[in-house]
């Protein structure tokens, strides 16, 4: 005879939190990633906590492109990093992303995963830290917005890569938002 009270239910996997670089020149950027930060809201296992302001920025690469729009979204969420990866990737296809050979080149949206939790993961499929965090103003300035005290899993304060990195043009277009 088992005792129901012995009976031992899985445990639920752990929250992360995570932080989500939004980017887009294409097809009404501002509109891209409020539609992006609407599926964020809707990815299992998430939560949206938290959206930076918006900010517009000149293109990486090739500079016969428009100007980007970008963003970083903060989300609690249980997916591992690849389940993660492969949600972004799949919102990134139904808002019309192509992916091309060029590696800076325009795009209707762009998602990539900047921070999981404190973790370093280098995989084929996934950098994280990303790899262009710590270099790029159009990252550093909306995460700062929503995340000023913000350690990087090498230890380096957010704060003091504000102070290395210059704002090269970018510009603030909107106020941060609650998730």
């Amino acid at each position: 005879m088992s005792d129901d009270n012995s009976v031992r239910q899985p445990d639920r996997l752990p929250e992360y939190q995570v932080y989500i670089g939004l980017g887009a020149n294409l097809a009404n950027p501002v509109m891209q990633l409020q539609n992006a930060i609407a599926a964020l809201h809707q990815l299992a296992d998430s939560k949206v906590v938290a959206v930076s302001g918006f900010y517009g920025s000149r293109p990486m690469g090739p500079q016969d492109q428009p100007d980007y729009v970008n963003a970083v979204a903060r989300l609690n969420t249980r997916l591992t990093p690849l389940a993660l990866l492969d949600a972004l990737q799949q919102i990134e296809r139904q808002q019309g992303r192509q992916r091309k050979a060029e590696r800076w080149g325009p795009r209707s949206i762009d998602l990539d995963i900047l921070l999981y939790a404190n973790h370093t993961i280098t995989s084929e499929r996934l950098t994280v830290p990303h790899y262009g965090l710590t270099q790029r103003e159009f990252v550093l300035y909306p995460l700062a917005d929503i995340a000023p005290a913000l350690i990087l899993p090498c230890g380096t304060p957010l704060q003091a890569l504000l102070q290395r990195v210059p704002l090269n043009g970018l510009e603030k277009l909107t106020e941060t938002c609650s998730g």
